[in-house]
C-alpha cells in the first residue's frame, strides 16, 4: 500500500513502475495490471505505463551509459525509465519529475536508491544532448522496437517499414463503432458535435475522434450507443457479412468486439467461443451494454467434442492468437514480452485452429481468418499453407491492413468451402 498522495505525479510514477516491472518480468498489460491504482490517478499511471513501454530501447539505451552497472531491483528500472519518458515529455517541468521520482523511489527497497535516482535523472538532463546524438546513430534504438522485430518488418516490408515502425510508435487514434441497431452514424456524429467532441465518418459504421475523450464523455456509451474499436478490427463483420438468421460462430471472440460487430448488423444465431470463463463474462457484459445477446461458452475451440452439437456452421470468425504486431501502439508490452520463436509458436497454433474449424462449417460456408499482425507467417504463408492442407478451400477476398495514422494493423482473409 503506497503511501504517496494518490493525486501525486510521486504516486503515478510509483505506480507505472510497478506496472512495467510486471511487464518486464513477463505479465501482459491484459491481465488488469492497473486495478490496484487509485481511480484518480489512473488516467495519469496508464500514460506513463504505455507511453513508457511504446518507447521501447530509447530508455534503456539511456540507461546503459548513464549506469556504472546493470540495476538488481527491477522496480528501480522501471521507476527510472517511466522518469525518463516523463522528462522527455514533460520537459518545462523537469525539476518536479525529478523530486517526485526521488519521492517514489523511496517507497521501493526502503528508500535504499533515492539517492541513485537523483543522480541518474540529474545526469540525463546534462548529458541529454550527447545522449540523444548517440541515440541517433545507433541503428536499433530510435526505433523503439527490437532487432529481431525490425528485422521481419524489413524483410516482409522493404518499402512500408519505417512507416510501420513510426506507427507502432505513436499513440493510438481512438475511433468509435456506431451500433446501428439504436443509432444511425449521422445521427451520432450530430451527438458528439453537441457535445464538443469532433469526429470523422472511417468504414461502414466507424467514427474517428479528432483527440480521445473518456468513454464516460460520449453520448449514450452506458445506454450501448456506440462502442471504442478500431476501424482495421471493424472489417471483419463487414467482410464476413453473415446473412440475418445464419448460424455463425466467433472461435476466439473475447474481448467481444466484434462479436457485437456481427450482432449489430444482422439477427443471428451466434455462439461465442473463449478459453477462460473470466473473458467470457467480459464478452457477456459489452453484449449487454448493447442490448445485444448471443450464447457464450469457455471452450478450446479445437476440441470439437467440449462444444459443438455436430450442426455446421453458415459463417465461421476465426481471430486467432497472435504476436499482435499490427497493434503494437495499443500493446506496447508486446515489444517486451515477445520473442523470435514466438512467431512459430503462433503459427501452429493458428494451423491447429485453422484444421479444427473448416471442420465445422458447411459446405458453402464461409470463414474469415482474422490477425492483428503484420509478420507474413502469420498471415499470407499461413493462408497458403492451409490451401495446401484443404484443396476444397477458396479465396473470396484477402487484404492486408497495415498500421497509419487512421487504422491498426490486421490481415483477414475470406475463405469459401467448395462442395
Amino acid at each position: 500500500m503506497s503511501r504517496l498522495p494518490s493525486n501525486s505525479l510521486a504516486y503515478a510514477l510509483r505506480q507505472a513502475a510497478r506496472i512495467d516491472a510486471a511487464v518486464f518480468a513477463g505479465q501482459s498489460l491484459a491481465d488488469n495490471l492497473l486495478a490496484r491504482v487509485e481511480a484518480v490517478a489512473r488516467p495519469a499511471v496508464q500514460d506513463l505505463v504505455y507511453g513508457s513501454l511504446r518507447a521501447y530501447g530509447r530508455g534503456d539505451f539511456f540507461l546503459a551509459r548513464l549506469l556504472e552497472r546493470p540495476l538488481a531491483v527491477d522496480e528501480v528500472r522501471a521507476l527510472l525509465l517511466v522518469a525518463l519518458y516523463r522528462l522527455e515529455t514533460r520537459p518545462e517541468a523537469v525539476h518536479t519529475v525529478v523530486d517526485q521520482a526521488v519521492s517514489a523511489a523511496g517507497e521501493i527497497a526502503h528508500g535504499k536508491f533515492r539517492a541513485l535516482v537523483n543522480g541518474v535523472l540529474r545526469s540525463f538532463l546534462r548529458q541529454r544532448t550527447a545522449l540523444e546524438a548517440a541515440l541517433q546513430a545507433d541503428p536499433v534504438a530510435p526505433n523503439q522496437h527490437p532487432a529481431w522485430w525490425l528485422q521481419e518488418l524489413q524483410a516482409a516490408w522493404p518499402e512500408q517499414w519505417s512507416a510501420i515502425v513510426a506507427a507502432g510508435n505513436q499513440a493510438p487514434p481512438m475511433a468509435l463503432r456506431v451500433n446501428r441497431r439504436r443509432c444511425s452514424r449521422a445521427d451520432y456524429q450530430a451527438q458528439l458535435a453537441a457535445a464538443g467532441i469532433a469526429a470523422s465518418p472511417l468504414g461502414d459504421d466507424g467514427l474517428t475522434l479528432a483527440q480521445p475523450v473518456p468513454v464516460d464523455r460520449l453520448p449514450g456509451f452506458f445506454d450501448g450507443l456506440v462502442s471504442v474499436q478500431d476501424p482495421g478490427a471493424q472489417r471483419a463483420a463487414e467482410l464476413l457479412a453473415p446473412a440475418p438468421g445464419s448460424r455463425v460462430l466467433d472461435a476466439c471472440a473475447a474481448p467481444g468486439g466484434k462479436t457485437a460487430h456481427l450482432l449489430e448488423r444482422a439477427d443471428l444465431d451466434l455462439l461465442a467461443l473463449d478459453l477462460k470463463p473470466a473473458r467470457c463474462r467480459r464478452i457477456e457484459d459489452g453484449l449487454g451494454r448493447l442490448y445485444l445477446a448471443a450464447k457464450v461458452v469457455a471452450a478450446d475451440c479445437t476440441q470439437l467434442d467440449q462444444w459443438w452439437d455436430g450442426l455446421p456452421f453458415d459463417a465461421v470468425l476465426a481471430d486467432v492468437p497472435c504476436t499482435a504486431s499490427g497493434v503494437v501502439r495499443r500493446n506496447p508490452d508486446a515489444k517486451w514480452l515477445r520473442r523470435p520463436e514466438d512467431i512459430a509458436s503462433f503459427a501452429l497454433t493458428q494451423s491447429r485452429i485453422l484444421d479444427a474449424l473448416w471442420q465445422v462449417l458447411r459446405p458453402g460456408g464461409k470463414l474469415l481468418y482474422a490477425t492483428c499482425s503484420v509478420f507474413p507467417r502469420e498471415n499470407q504463408r499461413q493462408i497458403r499453407g492451409f490451401l495446401a492442407r484443404q484443396p476444397a478451400a477458396g479465396i473470396i477476398h484477402e487484404e492486408q491492413i497495415l498500421p497509419d495514422a487512421e487504422r491498426d494493423g490486421f490481415f483477414y482473409c475470406l475463405l469459401e468451402k467448395r462442395s
